[in-house]
Protein backbone atom coordinates (compact mmCIF):
# COMPACT_ATOMS: atom_id res chain seq x y z
CA UNK A 1 0.00 0.00 0.00
CA UNK A 2 1.30 3.47 -0.93
CA UNK A 3 0.66 6.11 1.71
CA UNK A 4 1.66 9.71 2.37
CA UNK A 5 4.58 8.55 4.49
CA UNK A 6 5.87 5.98 1.97
CA UNK A 7 5.54 8.46 -0.91
CA UNK A 8 7.70 10.94 0.98
CA UNK A 9 10.35 8.62 2.40
CA UNK A 10 9.83 5.11 1.08
CA UNK A 11 8.76 2.24 3.32
CA UNK A 12 9.75 2.39 6.98
CA UNK A 13 12.88 0.40 7.89
CA UNK A 14 12.22 -2.87 9.70
CA UNK A 15 12.07 -1.85 13.38
CA UNK A 16 13.50 -5.20 14.52
CA UNK A 17 16.50 -5.04 12.21
CA UNK A 18 17.09 -1.27 12.21
CA UNK A 19 15.41 0.30 15.26
CA UNK A 20 17.32 3.58 15.05
CA UNK A 21 16.51 4.04 11.38
CA UNK A 22 12.88 3.22 12.13
CA UNK A 23 12.71 5.90 14.83
CA UNK A 24 14.32 8.44 12.51
CA UNK A 25 11.69 7.58 9.89
CA UNK A 26 8.93 8.40 12.36
CA UNK A 27 10.59 11.73 13.14
CA UNK A 28 10.86 12.59 9.44
CA UNK A 29 7.19 11.78 8.91
CA UNK A 30 6.22 13.96 11.88
CA UNK A 31 8.27 16.89 10.59
CA UNK A 32 6.92 16.51 7.06
CA UNK A 33 3.36 16.78 8.39
CA UNK A 34 4.19 20.21 9.80
CA UNK A 35 5.73 21.71 6.65
CA UNK A 36 3.57 24.63 5.48
CA UNK A 37 3.44 24.00 1.74
CA UNK A 38 0.89 21.19 2.17
CA UNK A 39 -1.19 22.89 4.88
CA UNK A 40 -1.20 26.65 4.33
CA UNK A 41 -3.32 26.83 1.17
CA UNK A 42 -6.54 25.66 2.82
CA UNK A 43 -6.50 28.69 5.13
CA UNK A 44 -5.73 31.52 2.71
CA UNK A 45 -8.38 34.24 2.26
CA UNK A 46 -9.05 35.72 -1.17
CA UNK A 47 -6.99 38.78 -2.17
CA UNK A 48 -8.50 42.04 -0.84
CA UNK A 49 -9.56 45.16 -2.73
CA UNK A 50 -6.50 46.91 -1.35
CA UNK A 51 -2.98 45.61 -0.87
CA UNK A 52 -1.79 42.49 0.95
CA UNK A 53 0.97 43.00 3.51
CA UNK A 54 2.78 39.94 4.90
CA UNK A 55 4.38 40.20 8.34
CA UNK A 56 5.69 37.48 10.59
CA UNK A 57 8.26 35.85 12.81
CA UNK A 58 9.37 32.34 13.73
CA UNK A 59 11.67 29.45 12.94
CA UNK A 60 9.30 28.33 10.17
CA UNK A 61 9.13 31.83 8.71
CA UNK A 62 11.23 31.05 5.63
CA UNK A 63 9.23 28.01 4.58
CA UNK A 64 5.92 29.74 5.36
CA UNK A 65 6.91 32.66 3.12
CA UNK A 66 7.86 30.37 0.25
CA UNK A 67 4.63 28.40 0.60
CA UNK A 68 2.60 31.62 0.53
CA UNK A 69 4.50 32.92 -2.51
CA UNK A 70 3.82 29.66 -4.34
CA UNK A 71 0.11 29.60 -3.45
CA UNK A 72 -0.88 33.28 -3.70
CA UNK A 73 -2.28 34.36 -7.09
CA UNK A 74 0.55 35.55 -9.32
CA UNK A 75 -1.43 38.62 -10.42
CA UNK A 76 -2.32 39.71 -6.86
CA UNK A 77 0.05 42.19 -5.14
CA UNK A 78 2.05 40.75 -2.27
CA UNK A 79 4.80 42.34 -0.17
CA UNK A 80 6.11 42.35 3.37
CA UNK A 81 8.80 41.30 5.84
CA UNK A 82 9.26 38.14 7.92
CA UNK A 83 12.07 37.39 10.39
CA UNK A 84 13.40 33.89 11.03
CA UNK A 85 16.34 32.32 12.83
CA UNK A 86 19.84 32.43 11.39
CA UNK A 87 20.38 29.68 8.78
CA UNK A 88 16.65 28.84 8.67
CA UNK A 89 15.84 30.08 5.16
CA UNK A 90 15.34 27.02 2.92
CA UNK A 91 16.69 26.96 -0.64
CA UNK A 92 14.33 28.83 -2.95
CA UNK A 93 12.56 26.55 -5.43
CA UNK A 94 13.62 27.20 -8.99
CA UNK A 95 11.32 29.63 -10.77
CA UNK A 96 9.62 30.91 -7.60
CA UNK A 97 9.74 34.74 -7.60
CA UNK A 98 10.58 36.39 -4.30
CA UNK A 99 7.87 38.85 -3.26
CA UNK A 100 8.36 38.93 0.52
CA UNK A 101 11.60 39.90 2.24
CA UNK A 102 13.04 37.43 4.76
CA UNK A 103 15.63 38.52 7.32
CA UNK A 104 17.46 36.55 9.99
CA UNK A 105 18.04 37.12 13.71
CA UNK A 106 19.11 35.28 16.85
CA UNK A 107 17.29 32.65 18.88
CA UNK A 108 16.78 31.87 21.78
CA UNK A 109 18.46 35.05 23.09
CA UNK A 110 17.49 38.06 20.92
CA UNK A 111 19.96 40.32 19.16
CA UNK A 112 20.09 43.69 17.41
CA UNK A 113 19.02 42.14 14.10
CA UNK A 114 15.78 40.98 15.70
CA UNK A 115 15.14 44.43 17.13
CA UNK A 116 15.78 46.07 13.75
CA UNK A 117 13.39 43.59 12.09
CA UNK A 118 10.68 44.31 14.67
CA UNK A 119 11.07 48.06 14.16
CA UNK A 120 10.77 47.63 10.39
CA UNK A 121 7.71 45.38 10.74
CA UNK A 122 5.99 47.89 12.98
CA UNK A 123 6.83 50.70 10.54
CA UNK A 124 5.27 48.76 7.64
CA UNK A 125 1.87 48.94 9.34
CA UNK A 126 1.71 52.70 8.87
CA UNK A 127 -0.92 53.87 6.37
CA UNK A 128 -2.95 50.66 6.22
CA UNK A 129 -6.63 51.04 5.33
CA UNK A 130 -9.80 49.02 5.82
CA UNK A 131 -9.41 47.71 2.26
CA UNK A 132 -6.03 46.14 3.07
CA UNK A 133 -5.24 42.64 4.30
CA UNK A 134 -2.40 41.75 6.66
CA UNK A 135 -1.31 38.10 6.58
CA UNK A 136 0.72 37.29 9.70
CA UNK A 137 2.91 34.18 9.51
CA UNK A 138 3.66 33.12 13.08
CA UNK A 139 5.62 30.13 14.36
CA UNK A 140 7.65 29.10 17.39
CA UNK A 141 10.71 31.15 18.16
CA UNK A 142 8.99 34.40 17.27
CA UNK A 143 9.23 35.66 20.85
CA UNK A 144 13.00 35.98 20.57
CA UNK A 145 13.12 36.92 16.91
CA UNK A 146 10.57 39.75 17.22
CA UNK A 147 12.14 41.83 19.97
CA UNK A 148 11.04 45.41 20.62
CA UNK A 149 11.66 46.40 24.26
CA UNK A 150 9.07 48.42 26.13
CA UNK A 151 9.99 52.02 26.94
CA UNK A 152 12.57 52.03 29.72
CA UNK A 153 14.14 48.73 28.67
CA UNK A 154 17.22 48.26 26.52
CA UNK A 155 18.04 45.34 24.28
CA UNK A 156 20.65 44.33 26.87
CA UNK A 157 17.90 44.25 29.51
CA UNK A 158 15.73 42.03 27.30
CA UNK A 159 18.67 39.72 26.58
CA UNK A 160 19.41 39.33 30.30
CA UNK A 161 15.76 38.76 31.24
CA UNK A 162 15.30 36.27 28.39
CA UNK A 163 18.43 34.33 29.36
CA UNK A 164 17.38 34.20 33.01
CA UNK A 165 13.91 32.97 32.08
CA UNK A 166 15.40 30.26 29.87
CA UNK A 167 17.66 29.04 32.68
CA UNK A 168 15.05 29.29 35.43
CA UNK A 169 12.91 26.31 34.45
CA UNK A 170 9.91 28.56 33.79
CA UNK A 171 7.25 27.13 31.48
CA UNK A 172 6.69 28.58 28.03
CA UNK A 173 3.43 30.24 29.11
CA UNK A 174 5.20 31.96 32.01
CA UNK A 175 8.09 33.12 29.85
CA UNK A 176 5.81 34.52 27.18
CA UNK A 177 3.59 36.29 29.71
CA UNK A 178 6.63 38.29 30.79
CA UNK A 179 7.78 38.85 27.22
CA UNK A 180 4.38 40.20 26.18
CA UNK A 181 4.28 42.79 28.93
CA UNK A 182 7.82 43.98 28.30
CA UNK A 183 7.31 44.48 24.56
CA UNK A 184 5.96 47.10 22.16
CA UNK A 185 4.93 44.51 19.55
CA UNK A 186 3.89 41.28 21.28
CA UNK A 187 0.69 40.42 23.13
CA UNK A 188 -1.68 41.74 20.45
CA UNK A 189 0.15 45.02 19.94
CA UNK A 190 1.09 44.23 16.32
CA UNK A 191 -2.60 43.68 15.51
CA UNK A 192 -3.44 47.02 17.11
CA UNK A 193 -0.81 48.69 14.93
CA UNK A 194 -2.39 47.18 11.79
CA UNK A 195 -5.81 48.82 12.37
CA UNK A 196 -8.03 49.42 10.46
CA UNK A 197 -6.77 46.66 8.12
CA UNK A 198 -8.12 43.11 8.43
CA UNK A 199 -5.61 40.70 10.00
CA UNK A 200 -5.47 36.96 9.25
CA UNK A 201 -2.94 35.05 11.34
CA UNK A 202 -1.60 31.73 10.05
CA UNK A 203 0.30 29.93 12.77
CA UNK A 204 2.24 26.74 13.43
CA UNK A 205 1.91 25.66 17.05
CA UNK A 206 4.93 24.83 19.16
CA UNK A 207 3.23 25.11 22.56
CA UNK A 208 1.20 22.76 24.75
CA UNK A 209 -2.48 23.43 24.18
CA UNK A 210 -1.94 25.24 20.85
CA UNK A 211 -2.90 28.59 22.37
CA UNK A 212 -2.21 31.26 19.71
CA UNK A 213 -1.72 33.82 22.49
CA UNK A 214 1.32 31.86 23.67
CA UNK A 215 2.85 30.99 20.28
CA UNK A 216 5.58 33.62 19.65
CA UNK A 217 3.96 35.63 22.48
CA UNK A 218 0.84 36.26 20.38
CA UNK A 219 1.69 39.49 18.52
CA UNK A 220 -1.64 39.53 16.67
CA UNK A 221 -4.09 37.97 19.14
CA UNK A 222 -5.70 39.14 22.41
CA UNK A 223 -3.92 38.51 25.69
CA UNK A 224 -5.71 37.38 28.85
CA UNK A 225 -2.64 37.62 31.10
CA UNK A 226 -1.99 40.76 33.11
CA UNK A 227 0.81 42.96 34.35
CA UNK A 228 0.21 41.43 37.78
CA UNK A 229 0.77 37.97 36.32
CA UNK A 230 4.05 39.10 34.76
CA UNK A 231 5.23 40.60 38.06
CA UNK A 232 4.39 37.40 39.91
CA UNK A 233 6.45 35.35 37.47
CA UNK A 234 9.42 37.72 37.69
CA UNK A 235 9.28 37.52 41.48
CA UNK A 236 8.84 33.74 41.47
CA UNK A 237 12.09 33.24 39.60
CA UNK A 238 13.98 36.16 41.16
CA UNK A 239 14.38 38.13 37.93
CA UNK A 240 14.87 41.87 38.27
CA UNK A 241 13.70 44.59 35.91
CA UNK A 242 14.64 48.29 36.05
CA UNK A 243 12.72 50.14 38.77
CA UNK A 244 10.84 52.44 36.34
CA UNK A 245 9.66 49.42 34.34
CA UNK A 246 8.57 47.61 37.49
CA UNK A 247 6.59 50.69 38.47
CA UNK A 248 4.86 50.67 35.08
CA UNK A 249 3.97 47.00 35.54
CA UNK A 250 2.62 47.71 39.02
CA UNK A 251 0.47 50.57 37.71
CA UNK A 252 -0.84 48.52 34.77
CA UNK A 253 0.62 50.96 32.26
CA UNK A 254 2.18 48.06 30.29
CA UNK A 255 -1.11 46.16 29.97
CA UNK A 256 -1.78 44.29 26.72
CA UNK A 257 -4.94 44.45 24.52
CA UNK A 258 -7.65 42.14 25.87
CA UNK A 259 -10.22 39.91 24.05
CA UNK A 260 -12.95 42.56 24.19
CA UNK A 261 -10.79 45.16 22.45
CA UNK A 262 -12.46 46.38 19.25
CA UNK A 263 -9.12 46.26 17.46
CA UNK A 264 -9.57 42.48 16.98
CA UNK A 265 -12.99 42.70 15.32
CA UNK A 266 -13.05 40.74 12.06
CA UNK A 267 -9.63 39.21 12.61
CA UNK A 268 -9.04 35.48 12.03
CA UNK A 269 -6.49 32.99 13.35
CA UNK A 270 -5.85 29.63 11.67
CA UNK A 271 -3.69 26.83 13.08
CA UNK A 272 -2.05 25.27 10.03
CA UNK A 273 0.06 22.67 11.88
CA UNK A 274 0.07 21.31 15.44
CA UNK A 275 2.13 18.87 17.53
CA UNK A 276 -0.81 16.44 17.74
CA UNK A 277 -1.11 16.25 13.95
CA UNK A 278 2.57 15.38 13.67
CA UNK A 279 2.35 12.71 16.37
CA UNK A 280 -0.69 11.20 14.63
CA UNK A 281 1.25 11.08 11.35
CA UNK A 282 4.12 9.26 13.09
CA UNK A 283 1.68 6.85 14.73
CA UNK A 284 0.13 6.09 11.37
CA UNK A 285 3.55 5.39 9.86
CA UNK A 286 4.40 3.01 12.72
CA UNK A 287 1.15 1.08 12.26
CA UNK A 288 1.80 0.80 8.55
CA UNK A 289 5.07 -0.91 9.50
CA UNK A 290 3.21 -3.38 11.72
CA UNK A 291 4.01 -1.70 15.05
CA UNK A 292 1.16 -0.50 17.26
CA UNK A 293 1.56 3.13 18.35
CA UNK A 294 0.31 4.97 21.42
CA UNK A 295 0.31 8.76 21.82
CA UNK A 296 0.64 9.75 25.46
CA UNK A 297 0.10 13.48 24.98
CA UNK A 298 1.20 16.41 22.84
CA UNK A 299 1.12 18.72 25.89
CA UNK A 300 3.80 17.30 28.20
CA UNK A 301 5.66 19.83 30.31
CA UNK A 302 8.02 19.62 33.27
CA UNK A 303 11.71 19.16 33.94
CA UNK A 304 13.17 17.27 30.98
CA UNK A 305 15.18 14.71 32.94
CA UNK A 306 12.18 13.93 35.14
CA UNK A 307 9.89 13.49 32.13
CA UNK A 308 12.54 11.10 30.81
CA UNK A 309 12.32 9.05 34.01
CA UNK A 310 8.53 8.81 33.72
CA UNK A 311 8.81 7.59 30.12
CA UNK A 312 11.40 5.03 31.25
CA UNK A 313 9.07 3.66 33.92
CA UNK A 314 6.36 3.18 31.33
CA UNK A 315 8.73 1.51 28.84
CA UNK A 316 10.04 -0.86 31.53
CA UNK A 317 6.48 -1.86 32.47
CA UNK A 318 5.73 -2.63 28.84
CA UNK A 319 8.99 -4.57 28.45
CA UNK A 320 8.54 -6.60 31.63
CA UNK A 321 4.79 -7.21 31.75
CA UNK A 322 3.33 -6.17 28.43
CA UNK A 323 1.27 -3.57 30.28
CA UNK A 324 -0.33 -1.11 29.80
CA UNK A 325 0.59 -1.70 26.14
CA UNK A 326 1.32 -4.97 24.38
CA UNK A 327 4.71 -5.50 22.74
CA UNK A 328 5.92 -4.56 20.19
CA UNK A 329 4.85 -0.94 20.27
CA UNK A 330 5.92 2.66 19.88
CA UNK A 331 5.19 5.20 22.61
CA UNK A 332 4.96 8.78 21.31
CA UNK A 333 4.78 12.11 23.10
CA UNK A 334 5.27 15.81 22.49
CA UNK A 335 5.03 19.12 24.31
CA UNK A 336 7.64 21.49 25.70
CA UNK A 337 9.73 20.39 28.64
CA UNK A 338 12.19 22.64 30.44
CA UNK A 339 15.77 22.48 31.68
CA UNK A 340 16.83 24.20 34.90
CA UNK A 341 20.51 25.08 34.55
CA UNK A 342 22.46 23.93 37.61
CA UNK A 343 25.11 26.25 39.10
CA UNK A 344 28.57 25.16 38.07
CA UNK A 345 31.08 24.05 40.66
CA UNK A 346 34.51 25.74 40.70
CA UNK A 347 36.56 24.43 37.78
CA UNK A 348 33.59 22.59 36.28
CA UNK A 349 33.29 22.80 32.50
CA UNK A 350 30.20 24.44 31.06
CA UNK A 351 27.66 21.94 29.79
CA UNK A 352 26.09 21.90 26.34
CA UNK A 353 22.69 20.59 25.35
CA UNK A 354 18.97 21.19 25.17
CA UNK A 355 15.65 19.75 26.28
CA UNK A 356 15.79 16.65 24.08
CA UNK A 357 19.27 15.65 25.21
CA UNK A 358 18.43 16.25 28.86
CA UNK A 359 15.33 14.06 28.44
CA UNK A 360 17.51 11.33 26.95
CA UNK A 361 19.93 11.43 29.87
CA UNK A 362 17.06 11.06 32.34
CA UNK A 363 15.59 8.27 30.21
CA UNK A 364 18.86 6.35 29.83
CA UNK A 365 19.61 6.51 33.54
CA UNK A 366 16.16 5.23 34.51
CA UNK A 367 16.08 2.49 31.84
CA UNK A 368 19.32 1.07 33.27
CA UNK A 369 20.16 -0.78 30.08
CA UNK A 370 16.69 -2.26 29.64
CA UNK A 371 16.87 -4.73 26.72
CA UNK A 372 14.65 -4.21 23.68
CA UNK A 373 14.00 -0.50 24.30
CA UNK A 374 15.23 2.13 21.85
CA UNK A 375 14.33 5.81 21.87
CA UNK A 376 14.73 9.06 19.98
CA UNK A 377 14.00 12.50 21.40
CA UNK A 378 14.47 15.52 19.16
CA UNK A 379 13.20 19.03 18.56
CA UNK A 380 11.16 19.23 15.37
CA UNK A 381 12.96 22.41 14.31
CA UNK A 382 16.20 20.42 14.07
CA UNK A 383 17.97 22.37 16.82
CA UNK A 384 18.15 21.17 20.43
CA UNK A 385 18.63 24.37 22.40
CA UNK A 386 21.44 26.25 20.67
CA UNK A 387 23.43 23.24 19.47
CA UNK A 388 23.84 21.69 16.01
CA UNK A 389 21.94 18.50 16.85
CA UNK A 390 18.19 17.93 16.89
CA UNK A 391 18.38 15.49 19.79
CA UNK A 392 19.80 12.07 20.64
CA UNK A 393 19.21 8.32 20.56
CA UNK A 394 19.00 6.00 23.57
CA UNK A 395 19.74 2.29 23.08
CA UNK A 396 19.91 -0.72 25.40
CA UNK A 397 23.71 -0.32 25.60
CA UNK A 398 23.88 3.48 25.97
CA UNK A 399 25.14 3.37 29.56
CA UNK A 400 27.67 0.63 28.84
CA UNK A 401 29.11 2.37 25.78
CA UNK A 402 29.29 5.69 27.61
CA UNK A 403 31.08 4.08 30.56
CA UNK A 404 33.57 2.50 28.15
CA UNK A 405 34.16 5.99 26.71
CA UNK A 406 34.89 7.32 30.20
CA UNK A 407 31.59 9.18 30.55
CA UNK A 408 29.69 9.16 33.83
CA UNK A 409 26.01 10.01 33.44
CA UNK A 410 25.70 11.75 36.82
CA UNK A 411 28.57 14.11 35.97
CA UNK A 412 26.89 15.14 32.72
CA UNK A 413 23.53 15.58 34.45
CA UNK A 414 25.15 17.79 37.09
CA UNK A 415 26.35 20.25 34.46
CA UNK A 416 23.49 19.82 31.95
CA UNK A 417 25.92 18.39 29.39
CA UNK A 418 23.80 16.09 27.22
CA UNK A 419 25.70 17.08 24.09
CA UNK A 420 29.04 15.90 25.48
CA UNK A 421 27.55 12.65 26.77
CA UNK A 422 25.89 11.54 23.55
CA UNK A 423 28.57 12.97 21.26
CA UNK A 424 31.14 10.71 22.94
CA UNK A 425 29.23 7.59 21.86
CA UNK A 426 28.06 8.76 18.44
CA UNK A 427 24.40 9.02 19.46
CA UNK A 428 23.66 12.65 18.63
CA UNK A 429 20.84 13.01 16.09
CA UNK A 430 21.76 15.70 13.55
CA UNK A 431 19.31 16.91 10.91
CA UNK A 432 20.03 20.60 10.35
CA UNK A 433 17.14 23.10 10.38
CA UNK A 434 13.87 21.47 9.29
CA UNK A 435 12.11 24.79 8.47
CA UNK A 436 9.17 24.07 10.73
CA UNK A 437 8.60 23.77 14.47
CA UNK A 438 5.97 21.80 16.40
CA UNK A 439 8.27 21.35 19.37
CA UNK A 440 9.38 18.18 21.15
CA UNK A 441 9.14 14.78 19.46
CA UNK A 442 9.75 11.65 21.51
CA UNK A 443 9.44 8.05 20.38
CA UNK A 444 10.19 4.93 22.43
CA UNK A 445 10.26 1.59 20.61
CA UNK A 446 9.67 -1.49 22.80
CA UNK A 447 10.28 -4.82 21.04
Amino acid sequence: MTTASTRAFGPAPDPREAPRAFLEHLYRVAVDRALPLSTLGAHLPPPPRGRTLVLGAGKAGGSMVQALEALWPADAPLSGLVVTRYDHIPPRPEGLPQRIEIVEAAHPVPDAAGQQAAERILALTQGLTADDLVLCLISGGGSSLLVLPAEGLTLADKQRINKQLLESGAGIGEMNCVRKHLSRIKGGRLAAACAPARVVTLTISDVPGDDPAVIASGPTVPDVTTCADALAILDRYGIEVPAPVRARLESGELETPKPDDAVFKGHETHMIATPQQSLEAAAKAAREAGIEAHILSDEMEGESREVGKVHAALARAVAHRGEPFARPCVILSGGETTVTIRPRQPGQAKGRGGRAGEFCMGLAGALMGQPQVWALAADTDGIDGVEDNAGAFVTPDTLARAAAAGRKLSDHLDRNDAYGYFDAIGDLFVTGPTNTNVNDFRALLVL
